[in-house]
C-alpha cells in the first residue's frame, strides 16, 4: 500500500513538474503581446459559449415547427425570428474563429522571433567551452528545432482547452436535465484515448532526445554536401555518394523507430476511438427510445443528440489538448534547460591596472580543457613589455593558441594567473580587456557581409566608420585590391547573397589582418599564423608595415615560418604545453636545442 502511494505521489510530482512550464509559456506569450493575448482570450470565451446557444435555439426552432404543424394558428413569425437569431450566433462563431486564427498567426510570428532572440542572446553569454561541448550542442539543437513553436502551441492548446471546457460545461448543464449518466458517459468515453495519447507523447519525446546526435550529423552532412566551403573537396575526392549514403543510413535508422511508434500510436488510437464511437451510438439509441416513449420532445431529442455529438468532440479535443500540453511541456523543457545553462559570473570591473605600462605577464599558468586527461599548458611563465615583440614557436597542438585563448579570457587558467599592468585578468572588466587586444586567429571569420563590415567587425564601436576601414585596410595591405573592386568597400563578399564576390585565401587573410588593425587603440596585437596563405613578397610587406605600426605595442606572433619569427625580440619555444626554451633568434640557435632543430629542418627545404 505504501509503495502504491509512493508511486502515485511520484507520478503526480512528475506530472506537476512537466506541466510547470505552462505558466512560463503563458507569461512568455503575455509579455510578447498583451493586446493579442487578451484578444485571443476574449474570442476563445465567445467561441466556447456560443455553440451551446446554437443547440438551444435549434431545440426551440424544432419544437416551434412541430407546434406550428399541429396548431390552427401557427406562430410563424416567432420561428423565423429564432432562425434569424441562430444565423446571427453562427456568424458570431465564425467571426470569433477567424479572429482566433488571425491572433494565433500574429502571435506565432512575434513569439517565434522572441524565442529565437532569447536563444541567441543566451548564446552570447556562454563561454567558448560550451560551444566545444557536444552535449551542449545537443541542447542547442533541441532548443532551436522545437522551442520556437512550442510556447505558442502550448498557449493555443491552453486557450483551446478553456474554450472546450466552457462549451463542455454548457453542454453538461443541458444534458444533466436529460440524465446525469449521460454526462458520465460523455466524459468517461474519452479517457482511455487520453491516457494512451499521453503515454505515446512521452515516448515520442524520449525518441526525440535520444536521436539528437544523429539529427545533428544529418544537418552537418547537408552542410558539407550543399555549401560552397565543402563542395570543392566533396567533388574532388568523390565523397558525395559516400556522404549521401551515410545520410540515408541515418534516416533509415531513425525511420524504423518512427514507424514503430506511429503504428503503435495509431493502432491504439483506432481501437480506443471505436470505444468512443460505441458510447455515442449507445447514447443515440437511449435518446431515441426516450423520445419514442414520449418522455422528451422532438426538439429536445434533436438538441440532446447535437449536444452529445458536440460534447463528445469537445471532450476529445480537451483531452487531446491536455495530452498536447504535456508534449509541449516536455519539449519546452529543452528550451529552459538550454536557457538555464549556468554562466560563470564575471566579477571583474577594473578598467585599468595599478601599474600602466608594466605589460603582460604569465605566472605559473596551467590549463586543462574540460574533460581532458592532461594539461594543455603546464606551469608557463613569460613576460612581455610595451614595445616588445614575442614569437611563439612549437609543433601543432603544443599549446600556442591555447595561450591566446587564456589571454583573451575565452578560458580562464586552471592554475596560476595572468597579469596585465599588474592586475590579474580575472579582475578586469572583460569588455575593457578585450578592447585592448587586437587578434587574428588562424581560423578567422569570413563573414558574408560587405568588405567594409568585414573589416569594421574588428571594432564594433566603429563598424560603420568608412574612414577607419580605409586606414585599417591600408595597414593590413588589403587596400590595393579593395580599391580595384567596382563597389569598393561596399562590395558583398561570399557567394550566399546576390552579386557576392569570393576572395582568394591570401586576400581573405589581408581582410582579417585589416580587421585586427581596426583596433587602433589596442596595445596588444596577436597574430596567429597571419601570413599562412600569402606569397613571400606580401608577407615581407605585411611585416614591414606591422613593425612600423607596433613600435609602442606588445605584439605576440604565432608562426611556423622562421623568416617571420626571427625578427621577434623574444622567442618562446613550447613543447607539449611547456616552455622549454626562450631567447632571441641568435641565442636559441647557439643553444642548438629544439628551436635550432626546427629552424634547420625548415632551412633544409630551401637548399
Amino acid at each position: 500500500m505504501a509503495d502504491e502511494q509512493m508511486t502515485s505521489v511520484g507520478f503526480a510530482s512528475r506530472l506537476t513538474g512537466v506541466f510547470g512550464y505552462s505558466r512560463r509559456a503563458l507569461n512568455l506569450v503575455w509579455t510578447t503581446s498583451r493586446s493579442l493575448t487578451l484578444t485571443l482570450a476574449l474570442l476563445t470565451l465567445v467561441a466556447g459559449i456560443l455553440p451551446a446557444v446554437v443547440a438551444f435555439i435549434g431545440q426551440l426552432i424544432v419544437d416551434g415547427v412541430v407546434a406550428a404543424m399541429t396548431s390552427s394558428s401557427p406562430d410563424t413569425q416567432r420561428v423565423l425570428w429564432l432562425v434569424l437569431l441562430e444565423a446571427i450566433v453562427v456568424i458570431l462563431i465564425a467571426t470569433s474563429q477567424r479572429g482566433i486564427s488571425a491572433s494565433q498567426s500574429l502571435l506565432r510570428a512575434l513569439l517565434g522571433q522572441r524565442v529565437n532572440v532569447m536563444i541567441l542572446e543566451k548564446a552570447l553569454t556562454l563561454q567558448l567551452e560550451n560551444f566545444e561541448d557536444s552535449e551542449f550542442y545537443d541542447k542547442l539543437t533541441q532548443a532551436r528545432r522545437e522551442a520556437s513553436s512550442r510556447p505558442l502551441s502550448l498557449v493555443i492548446r491552453t486557450f483551446g482547452l478553456v474554450q472546450n471546457g466552457i462549451s463542455l460545461t454548457s453542454y453538461a448543464v443541458l444534458l444533466f436535465a436529460f440524465s446525469p449518466w449521460a454526462v458520465v458517459i460523455l466524459i468517461g468515453a474519452g479517457l482511455p484515448s487520453f491516457f494512451a495519447e499521453a503515454k505515446f507523447s512521452g515516448d515520442a519525446f524520449k525518441l526525440f532526445r535520444w536521436r539528437s546526435p544523429e539529427t545533428r550529423m544529418q544537418m552537418y552532412l547537408e552542410t558539407v554536401i550543399a555549401r560552397e566551403d565543402g563542395v570543392k573537396e566533396v567533388k574532388l575526392f568523390q565523397l558525395g555518394p559516400r556522404l549521401l549514403q551515410r545520410y540515408r543510413d541515418i534516416f533509415n535508422k531513425l525511420f524504423v523507430e518512427d514507424r514503430r511508434l506511429t503504428l503503435r500510436r495509431d493502432g491504439w488510437g483506432l481501437a480506443l476511438g471505436l470505444l468512443s464511437t460505441a458510447a455515442f451510438y449507445g447514447a443515440y439509441v437511449w435518446i431515441v427510445i426516450t423520445t419514442m416513449q414520449g418522455a422528451i420532445t422532438l426538439g429536445q431529442m434533436t438538441m440532446y443528440l447535437v449536444l452529445f455529438r458536440q460534447g463528445q468532440t469537445a471532450v476529445a479535443a480537451s483531452l487531446s489538448a491536455i495530452s498536447g500540453m504535456y508534449e509541449d511541456n516536455l519539449y519546452l523543457s529543452n528550451l529552459y534547460d538550454y536557457l538555464g545553462q549556468p554562466v560563470p559570473a564575471r566579477l571583474g570591473e577594473a578598467q585599468q591596472g595599478p601599474e600602466p605600462g608594466l605589460g603582460l605577464e604569465f605566472k605559473n599558468v596551467s590549463f586543462s580543457y574540460p574533460g581532458a586527461d592532461s594539461n594543455a599548458l603546464n606551469d608557463v611563465s613569460l613576460r612581455i613589455r610595451p614595445g616588445e615583440s614575442l614569437a611563439l614557436v612549437g609543433e601543432n597542438g603544443s599549446g600556442k593558441t591555447t595561450l591566446i585563448k587564456l589571454l583573451t579570457r575565452l578560458y580562464d587558467p586552471t592554475e596560476g594567473c595572468i597579469l596585465l599592468d599588474g592586475l590579474d585578468l580575472q579582475e578586469w572588466d572583460v569588455e575593457a580587456l578585450r578592447q585592448r587586444i587586437g587578434v587574428i586567429f588562424q581560423d578567422f571569420g569570413r563573414y558574408q557581409f560587405s568588405v567594409g563590415e568585414n573589416i569594421g567587425a574588428g571594432d564594433v564601436r566603429y563598424i560603420d566608420d568608412a574612414e577607419r576601414w580605409a586606414k585599417a585596410a591600408k595597414t593590413g595591405m588589403a587596400a590595393p585590391f579593395i580599391e580595384e573592386m567596382p563597389d569598393g568597400y561596399q562590395t558583398q563578399l561570399g557567394r550566399w547573397f546576390k552579386d557576392g564576390r569570393e576572395l582568394s585565401g591570401g586576400q581573405w587573410q589581408k581582410i582579417a589582418l585589416s580587421r585586427a588593425f581596426m583596433r587602433s587603440e589596442a596595445d596588444i596585437l596577436v597574430l596567429d599564423e597571419p601570413t599562412a596563405a600569402m606569397d613571400a613578397p606580401s608577407e615581407a610587406a605585411i611585416f614591414d608595415h606591422f613593425r612600423s605600426q607596433s613600435h609602442n605595442k606588445m605584439t605576440i606572433l604565432i608562426s611556423h615560418r622562421f623568416s617571420t619569427v626571427r625578427a621577434a625580440k623574444k622567442i618562446i619555444v613550447i613543447h607539449k604545453g611547456e616552455v622549454i626554451e626562450q631567447g632571441d633568434h641568435e641565442s636559441l640557435l647557439a643553444e642548438n636545442g629544439q628551436y635550432a632543430h626546427l629552424f634547420k629542418l625548415q632551412a633544409r627545404g630551401y637548399q
